[in-house]
């Protein structure tokens, strides 16, 4: 009866917390929101953007949802909550908390190395680019000091690179194994980068790339299912992210469906890729979901890896998940190809800020800020400090480079001075 009694007193002590912090964070101001809205409809306005879907979530609520513009031009059907995105790399995050799960529940270790589960890496050479006496660049393969691992793969140390990053014989060697050749699921796929050369050796350099793709393919060897039946059972259907898929199937999705501008050619490229592949779950790029859908997963994220009564990772791991593990005392690199931000550090999947950074003034956010965006325009952001998660949706290769830090300064801009910089 006691132990009753106090964990009926915790509870309440808990939710008197958390209704006081509540209480002592302001909420954006009305102004501020006013701002995002006319920079939005400007954007639209002037043709650079077809349309957009915006976020604000404060205390698990929405305090600001717009939807602007066009899902496509060619349709002129309105932008609406519902509408489907391609998400590209914000599927990583969502990849990485599956093989998380896994690891809370002691199937999958981050010391295991992937040659575990895919033989062939036990084959990976580094490549290196020497000078040969007469001026030639050559490559020089060499064996790796350490096998790459599964926290590598989380990270992003692993050596695995994309065919646009890096130097010239990472681009070349990349597109002269045809990856995409054919049809091909995420083992095929794995085995064909486990036969690539790595692009430093394991643990020493932060490198995106196609790493959360190959983990894609340990998860499917682990769970006996496909990447999008483990990640349907145990993450979208949880959080009631019923619009997030790999693939379309009915004609309603397909009208929901935006599509970039017509001089957007990268990203209708990258589009044209994704349908000529429906085989290939990637777990680094190929999801489509909504923002109610995805803000459902930020929200989670918040909630410290709960939502609705459901937890998805232990304490423990949630806080592996996002700390830092590749900052000083880390022993990775930074080099020219840098990603996760001015301030930020990199745990797991989301990019989780660390410090001011170096810019004057610092960007906007707070420490312990998570984050993630994709090459197709789509950012999300997750703020303890002020309770909030922000969304935005849109369909973009060609501004999103210029949009995403506006959008995120406005975001931020609607709070007073003192809470937008940490």
């Amino acid at each position: 009866m006691r132990r009753r009694e106090f964990l009926v007193a915790a509870a309440m002590l808990a939710g008197s917390m958390m209704r006081s912090r509540a209480a002592d964070i302001p909420a954006p101001s009305s102004e501020g929101l006013d701002r995002i809205t006319a920079y939005f409809d400007n954007e639209v306005g002037s043709g650079r953007l077809p349309g957009a879907v915006i976020l604000v979530q404060q205390h698990g609520k929405p305090v600001y949802l717009k939807c602007f513009g066009v899902r496509d031009t060619r349709t002129g059907l309105a932008m609406t909550p519902d509408t489907i995105f391609a998400i590209h790399s914000m599927t990583k995050p969502i990849t990485c908390l599956g093989a998380m799960m896994l690891i809370d529940e002691g199937k999958l270790a981050l010391t295991d190395p992937v040659s575990k589960y895919i033989p062939l890496f036990a084959e990976t050479k580094v490549g290196l680019e020497v000078t040969e006496p007469d001026g030639k660049l050559e490559l020089d393969l060499v064996p790796p000091v350490r096998p790459v691992n599964i926290e590598d793969l989380l990270r992003h140390t692993s050596g695995i690179s994309y065919d646009y990053i890096g130097g010239k014989w990472v681009e070349q060697a990349y597109k002269a194994a045809n990856i995409f050749e054919g049809q091909f699921n995420n083992r095929k796929f794995a085995d064909r980068i486990a036969k690539l050369p790595l692009a430093r050796q394991p643990g020493t350099l932060w490198r995106y790339g196609h790493s959360t793709d190959v983990l894609g393919a340990v998860i499917e060897i682990i769970s006996g299912q496909t990447l999008n039946e483990f990640l349907k059972a145990r993450i979208l259907d949880p959080l009631g992210m019923s619009s997030t898929k790999f693939a379309l199937a009915t004609e309603d999705e397909l009208a929901r469906m935006a599509r970039p501008l017509p001089n957007d050619f990268i990203l209708l490229a990258g589009e044209r890729e994704r349908l000529d592949h429906p085989e290939w779950q990637s777990g680094g790029g190929g999801l489509l979901s909504t923002i109610t859908d995805y803000q459902r997963f930020a929200q989670m994220l918040l909630n410290g890896g709960e939502f609705a009564g459901r937890r998805y990772l232990s304490p423990a791991a949630f806080k592996a998940m996002t700390t830092d593990h590749i900052g000083p005392g880390s022993g990775v690199g930074r080099d020219y190809f840098y990603f996760p931000g001015d301030g930020f550090g990199y745990g797991y999947g989301l990019a989780v800020r660390t410090d001011p950074g170096n810019a004057k003034p610092p960007p906007p956010g707070s420490l312990g800020e998570l984050k993630w965006d994709s090459g197709s325009g789509t950012y999300f952001g997750v703020d303890p400090k002020l309770d909030m998660v922000y969304l935005m949706m849109q369909q973009t290769q060609n501004e999103r480079s210029r949009i995403t830090p506006a959008f995120k300064a406005l975001v931020y801009d609607c709070y007073p001075p003192a809470l937008r910089r940490p």
